[in-house]
Order: structure tokens, then sequence, then C-alpha cells
């Protein structure tokens, strides 16, 4: 009788250790959720970029790409490799941190890659220029990163420049605005690019310069010659 009490209180004891409390098991289960839904965000955005990517490189013989081609400055070649590195890139970001992917900016011409934003520490700042070399067909980095953080108001105002500059650019017969990409960080407008000659170059931070709450310009374009 006392070896049979023995047993029953043996299997109460095994069956309690495998009972958890409700809070743990709930926090458990939030961690394992969390883990992967972040597993299929990154895997779904990597599929998104790659179709993105191949979209670019097969736009080649289309009556869009012949419509794109009389105004883009670049070949279309040059295009999709563009696209294929920001994707890479931004992955790459992703698979770091939330942060590294949320605070940097990239924009991509001529396998040059222009690294605009904020971030909150040096170290993200390093990973990110150490990434976008890594990155396959990169001929440059140019890294404009900034350490801080931006208020909502800020990043509002950020915006309502870049759509400020854009609306300007391209509504001037004079400025093949698809040749520009603009990126606003406090009040800094970065432009990349490349301008048919230098009155057009001059056209454009002229526009840029004449925008409320414009700190300054810093261009990366570079300018035909000839």
């Amino acid at each position: 009788m006392k070896q049979s009490k023995y047993k029953a209180s043996m299997s109460l004891i095994s069956f309690g250790a495998v009972i958890m409390d409700p809070q743990k098991r709930f926090a458990l289960s939030n961690a394992r959720s969390s883990r992967t839904r972040q597993g299929s965000f990154i895997l779904g955005l990597s599929l998104a970029l790659s179709i993105l990517a191949s979209c670019a490189s097969t736009i080649v013989g289309t009556g869009a790409a012949i419509g794109i081609a009389a105004f883009e400055e670049r070949p279309l070649a040059t295009i999709a490799r563009d696209t294929k590195i920001t994707a890479q890139l931004r992955i790459a970001l992703l698979e770091k941190s939330e942060t590294h992917f949320t605070a940097v900016s990239i924009e991509v011409f001529e396998g040059r890659v222009l690294l605009t934003g904020i971030v909150p520490n040096e170290k993200i700042r390093a990973d990110a220029v150490n990434l976008a070399w890594k990155t396959d067909s990169v001929k440059a980095v140019l890294n404009e990163l900034g350490l801080g953080k931006l208020s909502l108001l800020d990043t509002t105002k950020d915006s309502w420049i870049s759509a400020q500059l854009k609306s300007k650019m391209t509504i001037d017969k004079h400025i093949h605005a698809i040749n520009f990409s603009i990126e606003t960080v406090a009040g800094i407008i970065y432009l990349i690019g490349v301008a048919q000659n230098q009155a057009e170059m001059d056209k454009v931070i002229a526009h840029a310069r004449t925008i409320r709450y414009v700190e300054k310009v810093i261009s990366h374009v570079r300018v035909k010659q000839g």
C-alpha cells in the first residue's frame, strides 16, 4: 500500500513538472510567435525584393522600357543592377536588425550607394557602410549617415521638402527629373544621379534652395562631360 502511494506521489510530481505557469507559457508563446513572424517577414521581403530586381532586368525589350530609356540616362542593364544592389542591401540590413532597416535610407545610382538617415549609434552606421561595400557590383559608398534621433516633426518636414523639390524639378522643362534621386534628412537635401550639364545641375540646386526649412544641399550628382 505504501509503495502504491509512493508511485502515485511520483506521478503527480512528474505531471506537475510539465505544467508551466500560465504567464511564462504566454511569454514563451509570444517569443516564438515573434520569431516566426520576423522570419516570415524577412522571407517575404526577400522574395518581394528578388521579384522586383528580376522585373527590372526583364523589362528590356518591352514598350515600357523603351519609354523609360527615352528619359533615363542609365542603360537598362545598369538600372537592373542598381535595383538588385538596393534589394540585396535592404535584406542585409533587415537581417542585422529592424533598426538597421528602418533608420538607413538607400539610393543607388550607377553602382554608387548613397546612405542617408539618422542612426542611434556608431555601430549601426559602421554596419551599414560595411554591408554596402560587401554587396555585389558596388563601386562606391557615400556615407551621409548621422548620429542622433529625429522627431516626428523633423521627419514630416523632411518628407515635405523632398516632395516640394520633386514637384519643382518635374515641372521644369529644363530638368530631366527621372535622372535624380532625392533624400532629405534634418533639413539637408542629398542628391544623387546624373545631370546633362552644369546648367541643369545649377537649376536643381537653385530650386532646392528656395524651399522652406532647407538647411543645406549636398550633391553627389555626376555631371556629364561635353
